[in-house]
């Protein structure tokens, strides 16, 4: 994602975007897309967005952000094999960019009222669109049988206010990965799971016996991916302040991020990590990201995403390991796109005929084939070997049913709280500007968005 910008720039940024829109409006103007944000008392409605039929046929348009190649291609061959199996329900894909641009999109279309008729989006960003109206509980559409076949991550990133809004085919892995062969050697010992995890002074020192071993960057935290606005900060490193007992906002009240994401908790676990970056004992914020691939780094912070590159280059010799505890347990992330119906009048059923078609085994599998992501459903991860006892990527698994993992603040306020921290976190660990004082400006950002907000009150309290 890149960083706002003047008026001016932001201005054209739109208007760069806008022949983006035009193919989508048309396809909207055609289909009928969903509706605007609708006022908060529209939202305290009973869930009537799937009654169990469809009147005639149908003919729903769908969003879905450009993530890799062949996860738009999956679902672009999904939707075709879906339109050929039946012909009740016609599905036209528009497959739009990922990260800011696509965020401003569906706002801009939000406020047009031009949403299309299912729509993708990350997962933490449920809580806004839920909280405005942009999207409806689809309670009405899950049958329990699949909500029990949902993982726990996958029901509890997509729950708002005691309603689900929101359920992804695929979820989402974070871990370090290691060289089992060096570590062996160097005689470091090699966690089997979250309630071993190495401690925080440990992996310190565990870093130091490393370079002394020949690596003179052992760790590789992505930081060229901490960019202002880009969400590797938020996800890949929240976790950390979770586990020395701080956090992004009260997850109380959700009122303030003052004494939670300044508290002495958060400050304490981003000074030690900007000592490791100081050390010279983590890759260079603006090298790339091949350090682990080319073995200038023997450990990665990173998600499941980089499994497939790391298993080509280091073939037999790659081990997934749970992050470093930093007091209070080891804490990994959790949560990744999902689908939501947008208010509006497309016919419910309609849509989910669809989304249920993405939900059945054999296509969650598919799409995890094609992305690498952990599969939403039970059923799905067990056509994977990768994720049964003893795979290569069980840990995964083990972080999102034993609540190892866990979500991005679930409050509407969340994207002025990963706005805030994404900018605060490469100016502490690549800029090198003072944690306390930095962290205190980000708090200053998201206290303002939710007085802005009044808090963000639910059905008008």
């Amino acid at each position: 994602m890149k960083a706002p910008v003047g008026n001016v720039a932001r201005g054209q940024r739109r208007r760069a975007l806008a022949s983006i829109l035009v193919g989508a409006a048309l396809l909207l103007a055609a289909c009928g897309g969903g509706g605007g944000d609708g006022d908060r008392a529209d939202r305290t409605r009973a869930d009537t967005t799937c009654d169990g039929r469809i009147d005639g046929t149908a003919t729903i348009t769908v969003w879905f952000h450009a993530g890799s190649s062949a996860e738009s291609d999956t679902l672009r061959r999904q939707v075709q094999d879906f339109n050929k199996a039946q012909r009740q329900v016609r599905v036209e894909v528009v497959t739009l960019p990922e990260q800011r641009p696509y965020n401003e999109l569906v706002l801009s279309a939000a406020a047009s009222g031009d949403l299309p008729d299912l729509l993708d989006f990350d997962g933490p960003r449920l809580y806004s669109h839920a909280w405005s109206g942009r999207i409806k509980p689809i309670d009405s559409c899950v049958p329990i049988a699949l909500r029990q076949d949902l993982l726990p991550s996958i029901r509890q990133q997509g729950t708002y206010a005691g309603r689900l809004y929101g359920i992804g085919t695929f979820d989402s892995g974070l871990g370090l990965y290691v060289r089992p062969s060096v570590l062996k050697k160097a005689g470091i010992r090699i966690p089997e799971g979250a309630e071993d995890a190495w401690t925080a002074d440990e992996f310190t020192k565990i870093l130091r016996t490393l370079r002394k071993a020949g690596y003179a960057y052992p760790l590789d935290m992505m930081l060229g991916d901490a960019g202002p606005g880009e969400e590797w900060s938020t996800y890949g490193f929240a976790p950390a302040i979770w586990s020395a007992g701080g956090d992004l906002i009260d997850p109380k009240t959700f009122r303030t991020a003052d004494g939670f994401l300044n508290g002495p908790e958060s400050v304490g676990a981003l000074t030690l990590m900007r000592n490791w970056v100081e050390e010279g004992l983590v890759e260079p914020g603006r090298s790339g990201d091949q350090a682990f691939d080319e073995g200038r780094s023997v450990i990665a912070w990173i998600g499941h995403w980089r499994y497939p590159d790391y298993r080509r280059a280091h073939p037999g010799d790659v081990a997934i390991v749970p992050l470093p505890d930093f007091g209070e347990g080891s804490v990994t992330g959790m949560g990744s796109w999902q689908w939501g119906v947008p208010s509006g009048g497309a016919d419910g059923d309609a849509v989910w005929r669809f989304l249920a078609y993405l939900l059945r085994p054999d296509q969650v599998h598919r799409m995890s084939v094609a992305n690498g992501a952990i599969p939403a459903t039970n059923s799905a991860v067990r056509l994977s070997p990768q994720y049964a006892e003893g795979g290569a990527e069980r840990l995964f698994i083990e972080q999102l049913t034993d609540r190892v993992a866990r979500p991005r603040p679930r409050t509407p306020a969340y994207p002025a709280i990963t706005e805030a921290f994404s900018r605060a976190f490469p100016k502490i660990m690549i800029d090198g500007a003072p944690v306390k004082a930095t962290l205190d400006e980000a708090v200053e950002a998201v206290d303002k968005d939710l007085a802005a907000h009044d808090g963000y009150p639910r059905d008008g309290s």
